[in-house]
């Protein structure tokens, strides 16, 4: 049997009785690590769980999955995934690998930030489309995404924006310049992990919305639009703020994970009491 199960977003005790008594049992475990993070890293979760983890990059799940689901049709196999199985589409992937091997599977759900983002007080069921912000390039500037943001707020919806995560991440540079030292070697030269912020995240949008500016049109959000930032959801030290889309360009969340919301018009007046529990200081370059 495959094993799929989810972690939660805060630390090694998020994880299900159900899924704790499968992982003790399982031959081998795999602990997915490029599409989210714990608060925790890798060795405290092996002490919690008193199992050996084996890291599942993204080149090892995408590219090796036989790897993961050898000998899956006759011992258990657990692969471990940060929120829930199915916050990314490479886990469904892995599913349809293993039903073509005759492999047998079962998720164990967990809690993701696709329904944590609740703890703000916006209400989950008046929310549109998921969308995903990528760190910009000097060559590379993606702006397709705000077409989705545009149709959530025309519909009164709100959009959750998804961060970017780079992690195991090889430069142009160090593709190029690491080809003679792999071959010689034996390993490639990655980045160090980066983690896109909440002010990254508003001046890349901020930036959009002076492109479609100069360019006669009329954008969907503006630097005065009601934003929610969210940082380390369902850790101890979760961190929330309201303000405007300006505001977030500045204030301070602290560390990882960050997401952002862009609110919908016409909220509900519930929401807009909640939301102004965390209103931003006037002061928005102070930590929140």
């Amino acid at each position: 049997m495959l094993y799929l199960i989810g972690l939660g977003l805060g630390d090694a005790k998020d994880i299900t009785v159900k899924g704790l008594e499968i992982v003790r049992r399982c031959r081998r475990v795999y602990l997915e690590a490029y599409t989210s993070i714990l608060t925790v890293g890798k060795e405290v979760l092996e002490e919690f769980y008193g199992r050996k983890l084996i890291l599942a990059d993204r080149e090892e799940v995408e590219q090796e999955a036989d790897n993961i689901l050898k000998d899956a049709d006759i011992s258990d196999v657990a692969f471990l995934v940060v929120g829930d199985p199915f916050g990314a589409t490479t886990h469904s992937d892995l599913i349809l690998r293993a039903t073509k091997l005759g492999i047998s599977y079962r998720v164990i759900h967990n809690a993701s930030i696709m329904n944590a983002v609740g703890c703000c007080g916006l209400q989950l069921y008046k929310f549109g489309e998921t969308i995903s912000i990528v760190f910009w390039t000097d060559t590379w500037r993606p702006e397709s995404f705000f077409d989705k943001v545009k149709k959530n707020r025309q519909n009164g919806m709100h959009t959750l924006c998804l961060l970017d995560i780079k992690i195991k991440e090889q430069s142009l540079e160090n593709l190029i310049n690491g080809i003679e030292f792999y071959i010689y070697r034996g390993r490639k030269i990655y980045e160090p992990p980066r983690y896109m912020s909440i002010n990254q995240a508003a001046q890349q949008l901020l930036e959009i919305v002076q492109n479609q500016r100069m360019r006669g049109e009329e954008p969907a959000v503006t630097e005065k639009t009601l934003c929610v930032g969210l940082a380390r959801v369902g850790a101890e030290d979760q961190k929330i703020a309201t303000g405007t889309l300006q505001q977030m360009s500045t204030v301070d969340l602290g560390g990882p994970l960050h997401s952002l919301i862009i609110t919908g018009d016409n909220m509900h007046p519930l929401e807009m009491e909640m939301l102004s529990l965390f209103s931003i200081p006037d002061n928005s370059s102070e930590s929140c």
